[in-house]
């Protein structure tokens, strides 16, 4: 039995409340994947702030008409799709997505779509190796921490050089 007109509305709106949270797409061809491997690549992107999300290519093409932001997924919406939403992390949740594929050896990712631009797999690959958002925070702090450190050394080596430059020139005398 099919889908009634209700319940695809309905998965419609859920769509659409997911791509109004979400500040990146990936679209992976999940076939092949087992309901196990498809659990494994949820729960590892539940903590990384993602939501994979398998529907009919007609069902997203309805959720991303007239929304700029995803029109440009239009061009990824062939063959069998699951779409990975991410909102936060989206370094982290990638990384996640290809230790998973890394793991399983299954699954491509077609695409993705960032901040309304469709990004090519080099681009996706540059997103997953950059730092977590953590680290890069504990970069800035340590670099921030550094600035008085620095000027706190540099105000003691004044007074200190100059007492050592006149030891050294009473030593002479």
């Amino acid at each position: 039995m099919g889908r009634t007109l209700e319940s695809k509305k309905l998965i419609v709106d859920e769509l659409k409340k997911l791509l109004d949270q979400a500040e990146m797409a990936l679209v992976l061809d999940y076939q092949g994947l087992s309901i196990k491997e498809m659990s494994d690549l949820r729960n590892r992107l539940q903590s990384k702030n993602g939501v994979c999300k398998v529907t009919k290519n007609t069902l997203m093409r309805q959720a991303i008409d007239g929304d700029s932001n995803w029109s440009g997924l239009h061009s990824l919406l062939s063959g069998t799709n699951a779409f990975i939403l991410i909102h936060g992390d989206v370094g982290g949740a990638v990384k996640a997505v290809q230790a998973f594929q890394k793991d399983t050896k299954k699954s491509e990712t077609k695409g993705g779509l960032y901040e309304g631009k469709v990004l090519s797999l080099d681009e996706i690959k540059s997103i997953g190796s950059l730092p977590s958002k953590e680290v890069l925070m504990a970069q800035i702090a340590g670099a921030l921490n550094a600035i008085p450190t620095k000027t706190a050394v540099g105000i003691q080596e004044v007074p200190s050089g100059l007492a050592r430059a006149l030891n050294q020139h009473a030593e002479k005398n």
